[in-house]
Formats: C-alpha cells, sequence, structure tokens
C-alpha cells in the first residue's frame, strides 16, 4: 500500500465564519463550501495538496468536547472502511468516513475519507502548503509504530530540543584582577521531537521530558515562557495532562514569514511574534494568538529543504 496522505485537516472555531474570511482574504487561500462527513458545507481552503477545513467546536461531526483547536486529522482513502480493514485499524463508518478508535493512534483523532474534490492544488502568495501539525505526545515510539510501520509514512527526522542552566563565576581580585570559570551546564528540560511525512507535511510528535526538574514557589519552571524550550515543553506538558495526548496546533510554510506575520497585524490578528524567531529544522517561526484564529493555534514556518 502506499504511504498515506492527508485529505483535511479539521478545525473547529469559534466564529467559525470570520476564521474563514481570515484564510480567505488575508492568507489568501482558495476556498470551496463543501460537503464533509455527509453533513452540511463547511468552508474548506487548499493548502497544498491538502486541505482545510472550518467548523464550529459544537459541529456533530466532530468527536469530543466542543472546544476549539485542531479536531481531527483525516487521511485520504477513496475507499475507508476497505483501507481500515487492510491496514488492521479498529472503528467504525460514520457519514462515509471511517473513525479510527484504535489505541495505537496514541492520542491523534484519526480518520480515513476522501479528499475534498474541486480545491485547485497550488502555492498560494501567501501560505505554499502545511509544513506540519504539531501533536502533544505521551510516547512518540508509539507514533513510529502506527504511522512509520503501520501506515508506510516516512520517518522525515528526529531531534531533542533541551535548554541548559550555566552558571559563570568570577573572581575579582585588587591584585590578579578578574577571573571568570564557567560551570557544567545543567538540564533543565526539553521535548523528544519526532517528524514523520504525511503527503507533502509532517506530524510533529512533541513529547515531554524533564531531565532535571528546577522550580519556584509556584511550581512552575523557572525561566518558563514562550520562545524558550523550557517554556515549549511546560505548554505541551500542561495540554496533556489537562487534556491527554493529541493535535495541538497548525503550522503554515511561506516564503516569507516577516511579510506573512506583518500582513497578519496589518489586518487586525492579534500576532505573538512580530517577525520570525529561531525554530525546529533550521526554520524561522512566527505564532499568531489563538485568539486571531477561533481558538487554533497556528504558526507560520520560513525553511529551506536540505
Amino acid at each position: 500500500m502506499s504511504p498515506m496522505s492527508t485529505a483535511y485537516l479539521a478545525l473547529a472555531c469559534t466564529d467559525a465564519a470570520r476564521v474563514a474570511h481570515v484564510f480567505q482574504d488575508v492568507f489568501a487561500l482558495a476556498r470551496a463550501d463543501l460537503p464533509i462527513a455527509g453533513g452540511a458545507p463547511v468552508p474548506v481552503f487548499a493548502v497544498g495538496q491538502a486541505a482545510l477545513a472550518v467548523f464550529e467546536p459544537d459541529d456533530a461531526r466532530l468527536d469530543g468536547p466542543p472546544s476549539p483547536g485542531v479536531r481531527h486529522l483525516a487521511l485520504a482513502s477513496d475507499t475507508p472502511q476497505d483501507t481500515a480493514r487492510a491496514l488492521g485499524l479498529a472503528g467504525e463508518v460514520s457519514g462515509g468516513e471511517f473513525r479510527v478508535r484504535d489505541a495505537a493512534a496514541g492520542g491523534v483523532n484519526l480518520r480515513l475519507a476522501s479528499a475534498p474534490a474541486g480545491l485547485p492544488r497550488t502555492a498560494g502568495p501567501i501560505v505554499e502548503r502545511i509544513d506540519h501539525v504539531g501533536v502533544a505526545s505521551a510516547d512518540n515510539q508509539a507514533a513510529h509504530a502506527l504511522f512509520v510501520a503501520r501506515l508506510g509514512c516516512a520517518l522525515e527526522s528526529t531531534q531533542t530540543d533541551m535548554e541548559v542552566s550555566l552558571a559563570v563565576e568570577s573572581f575579582t581580585s585588587d591584585r590578579y584582577g578578574v577571573v571568570y570559570h564557567n560551570r557544567a551546564p545543567v538540564p533543565v528540560g526539553g521535548l523528544r521531537v519526532s517528524f514523520i511525512s504525511v503527503g507533502d507535511h509532517e506530524l510533529e510528535f512533541l513529547q515531554p521530558f524533564d531531565p532535571s526538574p528546577v522550580s519556584g514557589d509556584s511550581g512552575e519552571p523557572l525561566g518558563a515562557a514562550p520562545g524558550n524550550t523550557r517554556g515549549d515543553r511546560g505548554a505541551i506538558g500542561r495540554y496533556i495532562d489537562r487534556r491527554g495526548p493529541g493535535l495541538h496546533h497548525l503550522a503554515l510554510k511561506t516564503p516569507d514569514i516577516d511579510a506573512a506575520l506583518a500582513r497578519a497585524h496589518a489586518a487586525g490578528l492579534r500576532v505573538i511574534d512580530h517577525i520570525g524567531r529561531p525554530g525546529s529544522r533550521r526554520a524561522r517561526i512566527g505564532f499568531i494568538h489563538p485568539g486571531a484564529l477561533g481558538g487554533v493555534l497556528l504558526h507560520f514556518v520560513q525553511r529551506t529543504p536540505i
């Protein structure tokens, strides 16, 4: 069986109509209103070879509680039930889609479905394609077993994101001058990351680990802030504690991240980063605040594949 690709990614957004306007008029994505999963038409946007489908959080076609965010990933299959049977996946058919209930999915709300028809598959001026879909993971090896060993997807790369604490001592003498001494770095936390290719983009599995916790009186890791590794580990860990493993964020590949962020800001969207900052895989990244996109956490990525 050929490696799987993405049919569409389901996003649950408060004020879905406004988010659809942003995708169409600010991000310049091609739109069609299509009946997804046997229901009424919803806004669907072409993003490279995949698509984004925008739902209201309480739409009956979505699993789980009516919360905003990235809700499920539909892998492309013209015969979902037959494909599920061939792959040995447990689940059931609903609305013409196969809803995977296999424990091996590792928290990824997974479906098999036909790809949305009638959308152009070309790169746009702002967004080229999905770069990756972030997954808060409790076990990256389980993700490898499902997506690589069973579904035939490629393991694109793995990495370890580590933050260390580095102490510097100084010895200042009125006779001998100043001597500086660096102590050995102390690891304070990080993420184990696996990128698995699904069609023209990746799933980014983010598994927290904390080899040497350093906490303040509040119980929060010291120095945990957006944009540093310890902060990212804390955010993923808190997500898993509250919701369990699952789809966490969406990243869109852009040819010019500073221009994309400036365009979003000029359109009135709240941005976390006004210019790109360093990210994984030698990329520059920049986040849009989830409040600007109906509760969906999204960031832009600019990178050149090696």
